[in-house]
């Protein structure tokens, strides 16, 4: 089972650099995710996310290469290009892996305007190494599927020192 994590920081190229830190996590087999997304809410109030991968765009080029070699068996390459562009891009589009979008976004409706949130879909991790290297960054833990205990430790390893700024979660 997969546990869900939400952090608000006070800038997105904060969120940015812990979503690295925990990719780099991963790369030492310390951390399984199933996504890590940064989303941003710009001062107007509207929210951006930063997949780590464009569905869309993979499928599309995926698509067009596809499309291109059905083409050439039938002498159409553009045709066959063009197609298989267009038909892999609705694909990518429509396959959604990871965090549902939506929920992102509503969720991220809490955070306050000119900062950023990272959402970490975990599937394993190695609780104490990965909270070592986690330990003040900064961030406020908005929302958290772990267990108490786990939320806890989640919380004092993302505080940082006395000085420090941090974002604030919205009041409602």
């Amino acid at each position: 089972m997969s546990d869900l994590v939400f952090i608000a920081f006070p800038t997105e190229q904060k969120a940015e650099e812990v979503r690295q830190k925990v990719l780099s996590l991963q790369r030492e087999y310390l951390i399984e995710l199933g996504d890590a997304v940064v989303v941003v809410k710009d001062e107007a109030g509207r929210i951006k996310l930063n997949q780590l991968m464009n569905l869309t765009s993979a499928g599309a080029a995926s698509g067009a290469l596809w499309g291109t070699l059905v083409g050439f068996i039938f002498m159409m390459p553009l045709l066959g290009t063009a197609l298989g562009a267009a038909s892999g891009a609705l694909g990518g589009k429509l396959s959604d892996v990871g965090i549902n979008d939506q929920f992102m976004k509503d969720a991220a409706s809490a955070l306050q305007p000119n900062t950023a949130g990272l959402f970490l879909l975990i599937r394993k991790m190695t609780t104490d190494k990965v909270l070592a290297d986690l330990k003040g960054v900064g961030g406020v833990l908005m929302s958290t599927s772990f267990d108490e205990t786990k939320e806890a430790a989640l919380r004092e390893a993302l505080a940082v020192s006395a000085g420090t700024v941090e974002a604030s979660p919205a009041t409602t």
